[in-house]
């Protein structure tokens, strides 16, 4: 359900937001924050992890002083036995930009979660919200008939979504379904109809020119989270008992990896971090591979996030977003 604007809220007036996007590790929180020290702005998250609770150090979750510091919205909305959605994201974004606008400030959304970037800009298709108990009946199919199965079901229903997705997409595989069970639809039947308004965002991308200095810093990342106690906190997740790797939260890059790890401890393994790091760097690493490509697709202006001078180009860029925003 899309919230209640706060009352005397002006949900006519046009929305005023800047974005700042990027593979992870490029370094857009620490220029978000430099800029918000330096002009009016409130930072809007557009991050998939940080919307949970308790997913804080595998996350990068910005700290308690860096929230502190300045305004940082759509975090910790969620418990990870929750799912979010971009239609959710979308509805939520809009309603915190104009209340952020409505106290005389900017906008300054900051994420790598392209799927929210693109269909905040692009506007949604009109397909039906989640059914948690239409998704609860295909999750017990899943666990049971396994996620092939269900993706040959698709392909007889859909055959073209079926097609374009492959069999370990659990997440689209599982909406597909549910969009046909819902109305008898295939999910493709409702692209390009009834529109949300898309919100036209001026967009900044910090891209590497060498991958390798990217690779670099997901490494860095990774063993600077396991050093603060990444496992722990995923043991943490697991002791409360109600949570597993099938929730939207826990198939998080980083967690996932961590949560197999800890089952094969559970199993009577001794725990393999080096095979951890192994395997969550690997994942991070395409999980950037992924963000780039979904960038290409984006209308932007970038800024090389590996030149020596990235912090200053990165601002120059903003301060011309902004000035054209009116906000300077």
């Amino acid at each position: 359900m899309t919230p209640t604007p706060p009352a005397g809220l002006d949900t006519t007036a046009p929305l005023r937001a800047i974005g700042l996007a990027g593979p992870t590790a490029s370094g857009k929180s620490a220029l978000a924050l430099v800029a918000a020290a330096r002009w009016p702005l409130e930072i809007v998250s557009v991050d998939s992890a940080l919307v949970f609770r308790g997913l804080d150090i595998g996350s990068a979750k910005p700290s308690p002083a860096e929230r502190a510091a300045v305004p940082h919205h759509l975090i910790d909305l969620l418990d990870p036995t929750q799912a979010y959605s971009a239609a959710q994201f979308v509805a939520d974004a809009r309603r915190v930009i104009a209340e952020i606008n409505a106290r005389g400030r900017l906008a300054l959304l900051v994420g790598g979660t392209m799927l929210y970037f693109k269909a905040l800009i692009d506007g949604l298709d009109a397909m039906p919200p989640a059914d948690p108990a239409v998704r609860a009946t295909l999750d017990a199919r899943a666990a049971s008939e396994g996620w092939p199965a269900l993706h040959a079901e698709l392909a007889r229903v859909d055959p073209a979504t079926a097609a374009r997705l492959p069999p370990g997409d659990t997440q689209r595989i599982q909406r597909a379904l549910e969009v046909w069970q819902l109305t008898g639809q295939p999910i493709s039947s409702f692209h390009g109809q009834r529109r949300t308004p898309g919100l036209a965002l001026p967009l900044l991308a910090l891209e590497p020119t060498d991958r390798a200095w990217l690779h670099a810093r997901i490494t860095q990342r990774f063993d600077a989270m396991l050093a603060a106690g990444f496992v722990d906190e995923v043991r943490a997740l697991r002791a409360r008992g109600d949570l597993g790797p099938e929730l939207p939260a826990l198939r998080c890059v980083g967690y996932r990896q961590a949560w197999q790890a800890l089952d094969a401890e559970a199993a009577g393994a001794p725990l393999d971090l080096a095979g951890l790091r192994e395997r969550g760097i690997a994942a991070t690493r395409q999980l950037a591979k992924r963000q780039l490509t979904w960038l290409r697709g984006l209308p932007r202006s970038v800024v090389a996030c590996d030149a020596d001078d990235a912090e200053a180009a990165g601002l120059a860029a903003l301060a011309r977003l902004i000035e054209a925003q009116g906000q300077a």
